[in-house]
Order: C-alpha cells, then structure tokens, then sequence
C-alpha cells in the first residue's frame, strides 16, 4: 500500500490514518490456464494504532482480474465481507436499552444477507427507541411516530416515518403475495444511519448535556460551600477578637 487514508475503528471509534504500518493488504487470483477474467481475492487487514484498543479488522474483497505480462489488472469488484468484526456495527454505550443496541446490532450484521429483515430490524429498533426515550405508547408504530409529529424537527419526523415504512416491507406480508418489493442492501444502511444519529442525537447528547449541567451545579454547590464556611470562620474570629 501507498497512500495512507482514513479510517474508523469499529472497536474503539477512533479516527486514525491508516498507513503501511498499520495495514496488509495480501491479493490472490484463482484460474491458472485462464489469463482473462480469473477469480481475484483480496485480503484487507487493518490494525488499530490506538494504544487502548490495537484490535484489528480483516475485509475479503472478491471480483475479476486480468492478468498478462505487465501484471494483474482488476476490472471489478463483485462481492465484499466483512469477516472480523462480522458486521460494521458501532459501538453504542451501555445507557442505551440492551433490547435497543442488540436490534442494531443484527440489523448491521444481516444487512448484506437479507437487506429487507436487516430493514424490519431498524424499524423494531426505532419503535423501542421512540418508546423508551419519548416515552410514547401507542398501538402501533405509526400511531407513536405520529404522536411525535410537531413535537421534533419536521426533517427528522419524515426521515422517522420512513424508516417505518420501509421497515413495513420486510415486516409485513403485502396482501397480494405475488406483488414482491425489494430492498437492497444500499437502502438497508441508510436506514441503519438513521438509527446511528439518533442514537447519538437522542441519547449520548442528552447524556452529556446532563453530565455537563451535573458539573456545573456542583461547582456552584461547591463554591457555595466555601463562600459558607469562610463567612462562618470569619464571623467566628470577629466573635474571638471581643
């Protein structure tokens, strides 16, 4: 490798530039009585350079190469896996609702395989988390994200209803069951970074906010205290000096 890049720990969440030193990358072509359009497999590794964390990733990468006399040329990349972590899931703290972060999870990991389950999963995983954070009980998804409408941003409200409603197709049977409609994987991630800022919009947001607030009310409490305690010494001493 080359050029160095950037790059995100799944493990840590770290940013970090990638280079040589951190990164194998280790090609393969299959097909040896065949020089036009032979099977080529890469392997990707990736260590992570944060002290704390220094776990690594590994990413099977499969298409077509032609190989010829000035080397191995790729026309294409057809299928990607992403071995070690098994899924692209980041890691989410554990004041998040177990239920909630174990719906993302799986929607990551089955994105690739059944895009419309990994769909339905997002829209579990928003249920919850309209219920657990707005505290809204409905009968149903709709009637819960319609509650909200007027509530949150008109933006984020749309983008919410439509997590449900993709999330319906994988969920929900059409009532003529020939009449099939897709999702692709593309689609399912897009969902998926719904939950991912929400996630973080609705829950580590507030969290720090809160933790912030905490410790500015127990620098004031503190700062109370002393002002407290010196004018009581002060009026101790003036009492002595009578």
């Amino acid at each position: 490798m080359s050029d160095s890049f950037e790059w995100q720990c799944p493990f840590c969440n770290r940013h970090a530039t990638i280079t040589n030193a951190n990164c194998s990358i280790e090609d393969m072509t299959l097909g040896a009585s065949n020089f036009e359009n032979r099977r080529w497999i890469r392997a990707v590794f990736i260590r992570c350079p944060n002290e704390r964390c220094h776990e690594y990733t590994l990413k099977i990468i499969q298409g077509y190469a032609t190989v010829g006399g000035q080397g191995r040329t790729v026309t294409h990349q057809e299928k990607e896996w992403q071995l070690i972590p098994e899924s692209d899931a980041k890691p989410f703290p554990e004041y998040i609702p177990e239920q909630i972060r174990a719906d993302y999870e799986e929607a990551c990991l089955i994105k690739e395989k059944s895009a419309k389950a990994s769909a339905a999963l997002s829209r579990r995983c928003l249920q919850g988390m309209v219920r657990d954070f707005h505290k809204v009980n409905k009968k149903n998804l709709a009637q819960a994200i319609n509650a909200l409408q007027g509530k949150i941003d008109p933006v984020v409200w749309r983008a919410i209803d439509s997590v449900r409603k993709v999330g319906n197709i994988g969920a929900h049977m059409e009532k003529d069951v020939n009449l099939i409609i897709d999702v692709t994987p593309h689609e399912a991630e897009l969902l998926i970074n719904l939950i991912e800022r929400l996630m973080k919009e609705w829950y580590i947001d507030r969290y720090e906010r809160e933790n912030e607030m905490k410790g500015v009310i127990a620098l004031a409490e503190k700062k109370d205290a002393a002002r407290k305690e010196k004018k009581d010494s002060e009026s101790v001493s003036a009492v002595d000096a009578v």
